[in-house]
């Protein structure tokens, strides 16, 4: 079986910062990756290098078994993504925005809605069908985003922060989603904070710090390496060790509680 994503040896520069620092892993097809590291490690970057969003500077970027070459989309319906930060239309409906997302994939209107609609139902935001997207709340529009990145029934998911905003009862839908869609063939590359649920869901982790992979594997094995839970593995895997004091400090500061200022 060949990989379904491949970078070796990939590097990335903006001006003077060198964001990423010779990335080398693979992922299987139906394997639930999550990809993790401080802000700034360069996690979004890489992914948007796997989209064809952003230029690798050197090194070798294959999907689904063949390089990306500049200029060629085909290989985009295959995939699902969900950006941390994304802007909706806000003066579409979710039907609207739904369809327009439908139709760029190349589905018909009908298999749109009958998709469109089964799906809100399942995540509780039917009713909302054909409201404006301005009025939804940050869970409703996280549900949406989640649904245009599943409607053509990719091959692979790139999820940023997928749980974001969603109440308990939605995280658990999605947590059973991912298991459900792993089981279904489907690859899912994802970021999180939330590193329960990445310890958890995950097949294999991907720790990234400084622009390098300095984990790759799964927990269980990973623990080898540092014991106790992911949230210790990655704090002593990215060298963080301040956040008792930090913590003390800022309490300090709130309180008043300090004898020069900065």
């Amino acid at each position: 079986m060949e990989p379904i994503v491949e970078l070796i040896d990939v590097t990335k520069r903006f001006d003077q910062d060198q964001v990423l620092k010779g990335v080398t892993f693979s992922v299987m097809p139906g394997e639930i990756i999550g990809y993790i590291g401080p802000n700034g490690a360069g996690k979004s970057t890489t992914v948007k290098m796997i989209l064809g969003m952003l230029k690798k500077d050197s090194g070798t970027l294959r999907l689904f078994n063949q390089p990306l070459e500049e200029g060629d989309v085909s290989y985009k319906g295959r995939i699902g993504y969900v950006p941390e930060n994304a802007e909706l239309y806000e003066t579409l409906t979710a039907r609207e925005y739904l369809l327009f997302v439908g139709e760029l994939y190349g589905m018909k209107e009908k298999e749109v809605m009958n998709k469109a609609l089964v799906m809100m139902d399942a995540l509780g935001i039917k009713e909302s069908f054909n409201a404006r997207l301005s009025s939804f709340s940050k869970g409703m529009r996280q549900k949406v985003l989640i649904i245009s990145s599943l409607i053509h029934d990719p091959d692979i998911l790139f999820w940023d922060e997928p749980l974001s905003g969603l109440d308990a009862n939605s995280v658990q839908i999605i947590k059973e989603l991912l298991l459900k869609l792993r089981e279904d063939g489907k690859t899912i590359f994802y970021s999180s904070h939330i590193m329960d649920t990445v310890e958890k869901l995950s097949d294999r982790i991907l720790i990234l710090h400084e622009g390098e992979v300095v984990a790759d594997g799964p927990f269980n094995e990973l623990q080898k390496e540092a014991a106790g839970t992911l949230e210790e593995l990655f704090n002593t895997l990215t060298g963080f060790d301040e956040h008792d004091a930090l913590a003390e400090q800022f309490l300090k500061g709130m309180k008043g509680d300090f004898v020069h200022g900065p």
